[in-house]
């Protein structure tokens, strides 16, 4: 039997680290068979040596998020947990160095997986990405976080946000209403986004002054795109005809990311995706990256990822 303290450095991080009702020191002790013991400021854990040892790396990890600011939360746990176990996942805290500074009361935005983090990794090195995967894994999300970096460290101008107004099968002439309010409901998921990463005046004052844009795909036309951060969101839903259209779009100092999910086309069957043609045609040109995620990137509740993985397998066939 092995014996180690932790020292920590006020309530506030005893609070965090533990969880609420103790549920991250108890899933802690439960998975790495160790008892784990607060006094007040110190953490005695004590097990087999080879646990002891591991639950003081996992305890140093956790530090690390909790004192960056970030909120701990019962996915950073269940990660770190899996990090210790498969040498194939990076560790918390290399998770951490990754993260992506917003003006907003989250602080920042951080990858939750090695697909994420690849993501982000390719979004600093490329000027055009393809983030391809399953809903939940954060393609449009992280990508435009990064934008909102880009924008508050002065490297691009301004950001465009767009997506195609194709879903369901419904097209915009045959909804009531004027245009801006057929319109807004494709929008509304980017708004939403939008509003996570930035205080709301921040970003009403950034519309108003075209600072941020947010506008359907065929407002792209025509146009070109200097100094700025572009994201393509629903991209499986474009046309190959959308698709060049957008990527020629893109001018001198900008940098574009463009998301999808190839297993949620809406598109009529007689109309190819352009997503899945550009996968073909432009995966080996220079400066185009492309990330693929899987359903082991999803971080949404555990559930969303057994249902990926179930339809992934074909389980969604009528029996």
């Amino acid at each position: 039997m092995a014996e180690q303290s932790l020292n920590l450095r006020n309530n506030q991080e005893v609070l965090a680290l533990f969880g609420k009702h103790d549920q991250h020191l108890r899933k802690i002790g439960e998975a790495l068979g160790v008892a784990v013991v607060s006094r007040g400021e110190e953490i005695k854990v004590s097990g087999e040596e080879a646990a002891v040892g591991r639950a003081m790396r996992l305890f140093d990890d956790l530090l690390i998020v909790i004192r960056s600011g970030a909120p701990l939360r019962k996915d950073d746990v269940d990660y770190a947990l899996r990090a210790l176990q498969d040498p194939r996942l990076i560790q918390l805290r290399q998770v951490y160095e990754e993260r992506i500074e917003v003006p907003s009361k989250r602080r920042f935005v951080i990858p939750r997986t090695p697909g994420q983090k690849a993501y982000i990794d390719a979004m600093r090195a490329h000027d055009i990405v393809f983030g391809i995967g399953p809903a939940g894994t954060g393609k449009t999300f992280l990508g435009m976080a990064m934008a909102v970096e880009n924008l508050t460290k002065g490297e691009v101008s301004r950001i465009i946000l767009t997506r195609p107004a194709v879903e369901a099968g419904e097209r915009l002439g045959y909804l009531p209403g004027a245009l801006e309010e057929k319109i807004n409901p494709y929008l509304r998921p980017i708004y939403d986004a939008l509003y996570e990463m930035m205080e709301i005046d921040m970003v009403q004052r950034y519309l108003d002054r075209g600072i941020i844009e947010v506008a359907p795909l065929a407002f792209m036309r025509g146009r070109t795109l200097n100094d700025s951060f572009i994201v393509l969101d629903e991209a499986q839903n474009t046309t190959t005809e959308q698709m060049k259209m957008f990527l020629t779009r893109i001018g001198f100092d900008s940098k574009a990311v463009i998301t999808g999910d190839v297993t949620q086309i809406d598109l009529p069957a007689d109309k190819p995706s352009g997503l899945i043609q550009a996968q073909g045609l432009l995966a080996a040109v220079p400066g185009i990256q492309f990330a693929l995620f899987s359903g082991q990137d999803v971080v949404r509740h555990e559930l969303v990822q057994a249902i990926i993985r179930a339809y992934e397998q074909g389980n969604h066939q009528p029996g």
